[in-house]
């Protein structure tokens, strides 16, 4: 999602790779999955999710807003993260000029319909508001920010500045006071009296102050913690009950990442009474740009290794300062350099994904799911619903030249299906390098989770209980479809190449 990683991206040459469609076999792996279930390694609090990030592709009559919608509405997810971001500034800054003379610039005509139906696809489920853009206007700048009166037109150079323009931060605090109004107390009373009628009532049960903060506008540790105080007391003020995230760090293992984590979270650097209750940061795989995707198996998983051990550490500091502060892993995914170059080079076109890639990349993030559930992390957000050809098309859960939910969206479905807090994650090991399996004791019932993280069909050998288990999954062979389930036969499950399967027993 974010533009600064796109800096970090090159060109990179797309592989198409032809992925056989396995079936399941018996056949006598080398490598056994052994599970005791009477062995509780920990009680998971974990919720799967995503984000969604406003762009024109989720306006009424964009070719992806129907099945966008109506996927997230199936989809049933708590803790869904919604961003008005930074490139199109007519759909994410409410007040995008100074107030003057008497009158504002308040104008919510280009917000208000998509977060409209985004509330009505979220009804009955938590929501995480971020409107992570402050207006231009309110920091120092050599000159005056302009930008696009299209509306639906890309600007990448919104965010300028470091310094506020009112260094009390009262202005900035007001400004996300009264879109918190605007949207929970129907309306709000501008800056000149005259109360502006919006007719919303929300419930709105997170808001996060805003979005990778070491990149857009740069924020110290200090003026960072000193800005979230000011927006959340304002906030408050509003909302008693709504809750905070806090950070959403972009690369929370490199530069000012774990000092801007030390330093936030140490009660001692915020006024009496703040509330803290998330912690947020990213992940996303950024394979280089003469990779294939034979080179892809390796590279994701070897990168989210080094992404789990960032969270193992975020969390001894965290447990150190305020073990009831909660975590939002809330953007995990892939930004290939495709995305990069697209954005980059006027008039380049990406090269489409190749074959097996958002397979691959569901793999992935139920890879992660995994290994962070054992760490007790709270919700995982795969990131994101909508991207497309120069919107970071590689980060999708929509097929977007059909509009229907692609492989990255029917694993979270299967994850979110399947697992959830309360479930018990019990003692599991496997001595296969091709496959990750987790055992999980749930409310309906014992289940495994299994992966695969090869770009080629793999055997694993189920514990012997498992016969006459049912398996249900997302391979190559459901494409764009929906998990299907089939029945295990023996104790050997062939998975297909990148497959992710939820084993349930008898």
């Amino acid at each position: 999602m974010i533009q600064t990683k796109v800096q970090l991206l090159a060109a990179s040459v797309a592989a198409i790779v032809v992925l056989g469609v396995g079936t399941m076999r018996a056949q006598a792996p080398s490598e056994e999955v052994k599970v005791d279930w009477n062995q509780t390694l920990i009680t998971s609090k974990s919720t799967p999710t995503l984000q969604v990030v406003v762009n024109p592709m989720l306006l009424r009559g964009a070719k992806l807003h129907d099945g966008a919608f109506k996927a997230l509405h199936d989809l049933g997810a708590d803790y869904v993260r919604y961003v008005p971001w930074l490139p199109y500034p007519r759909q994410a800054v409410a007040e995008l000029d100074p107030p003057s003379d008497g009158k504002t610039s308040w104008d919510f005509s280009h917000i208000d319909t998509t977060l409209d139906d985004f509330m009505k696809a979220t009804e009955g489920h938590s929501v995480v508001l971020n409107f992570s853009t402050i207006p231009a206007w309110m920091w120092k700048t050599d000159k005056p920010v302009t930008y696009p009166d299209d509306p639906n037109q890309v600007f990448w150079n919104y965010t300028q500045g470091t310094e506020l323009r009112d260094p009390s931060m009262k202005e900035v605090s007001e400004y996300f006071a009264r879109l918190l109004a605007w949207y929970t107390k129907g309306g709000f009373t501008d800056e000149f009296g005259k109360r502006h009628e919006s007719g919303h009532h929300y419930k709105v049960a997170y808001w996060e102050v805003l979005n990778e903060i070491e990149f857009e506008h740069h924020w110290s540790p200090e003026m960072y913690t000193r800005f979230y105080d000011s927006v959340t007391a304002a906030m408050r003020k509003v909302d008693p009950d709504i809750k905070f995230m806090a950070m959403a760090l972009a690369q929370p293992s490199v530069g000012s990442g774990p000092e801007m984590v030390e330093y936030f979270l140490n009660p001692a650097h915020h006024k009496p009474g703040t509330p803290i209750d998330f912690i947020t940061y990213h992940f996303y795989a950024t394979p280089g740009p003469d990779q294939t995707i034979d080179n892809w198996q390796y590279t994701f998983f070897d990168q989210a290794n080094g992404f789990l051990a960032t969270t193992r550490y975020i969390e001894t500091i965290r447990k150190r300062y305020n073990p009831s502060v909660k975590t939002d892993l809330n953007e995990l995914g892939v930004i290939l350099s495709e995305d990069g170059k697209e954005i980059s080079t006027p008039g380049y076109v990406a090269k489409p994904e190749p074959a097996g890639y958002w397979n691959l990349a569901g793999s992935m993030y139920a890879y992660i799911y995994m290994q962070t559930s054992l760490m007790g992390i709270d919700v995982l957000g795969e990131s994101q619903l909508v991207g497309y050809r120069s919107q970071f098309p590689s980060v999708s859960e929509i097929n977007y030249e059909t509009g229907e939910p692609n492989a990255r969206y029917w694993v979270l479905k299967l994850l979110k299906d399947n697992f959830g807090p309360g479930d018990k994650l019990v003692e599991t090991t496997s001595s296969s390098g091709d496959y990750a399996v987790q055992a999980f004791a749930t409310a309906t019932g014992k289940k495994l989770l299994i992966l695969n993280r090869k770009n080629r069909e793999v055997d694993a050998a189920l514990p012997a209980d498992a016969d006459g288990a049912s398996v249900t999954l997302v391979a190559p062979s459901t494409g764009d479809g929906p998990a299907s389930t089939e029945k295990v036969t023996g104790h050997t499950l062939k998975l297909q190449p990148f497959e992710v399967a939820v084993v349930t027993y008898r």
